[in-house]
């Protein structure tokens, strides 16, 4: 049954990059940003995570903690995460269970043939542990951007940048 707004989110956990374990209900009380991705160093997925990254600043200060996941193993993402210098998690999941619970594995469409793949999305879970939005279909170029826009819309991050003067 797919996921939808305003349920709670499929708990699990995870091994980094340096192979510490990463649970979904470790985060409570913050809100998390969980994307998932096809595969390390590939020009999308860098994109992606490169837009994290230069955005991360401003997520951080709000509290707001990111997880990459994709079916990589741990060593993948180490070398990605250095040559990218990624500042938050990359998960591996490489029985793809965590993929699948958040309807992130599915058929795909590439050059006109179809075969299970990774399918690029997002979730913002709330402090509370339900799934406060889901993008579906994520184009990687400002999609960092996208998700700040989200998260200031939903009021899960202050609207103002962190450090700004409100009246």
């Amino acid at each position: 049954m797919p996921l939808d707004v305003g349920q709670p989110a499929p708990d699990f956990c995870l091994p980094d990059e340096n192979g510490q374990e990463h649970c979904l209900h470790d985060y409570r009380g913050r809100v998390v940003v969980l994307y998932f991705y096809p595969k390390d160093n590939t020009p999308g997925c860098t994109t992606e995570a490169v837009g994290f990254r230069d955005q991360y600043n401003r997520f951080a200060a709000a509290n707001v903690v990111i997880l990459g996941v994709s079916p990589d193993p741990p060593a993948r993402h180490q070398r990605f995460k250095a040559k990218y210098n990624l500042p938050f998690p990359l998960l591996s999941d490489p029985e793809r269970t965590v993929l699948r619970a958040y309807d992130a594995w599915g058929p795909k469409r590439m050059f006109g043939k179809t075969k299970e793949g990774v399918l690029r999305k997002t979730y913002i879970i709330d402090p509370e542990g339900r799934i406060a939005h889901i993008f579906p279909k994520v184009k990687p170029k400002g999609h960092a951007d996208e998700v700040w826009a989200t998260l200031q819309r939903l009021g899960l991050v202050p609207s103002e940048e962190p450090g700004s003067e409100s009246a």
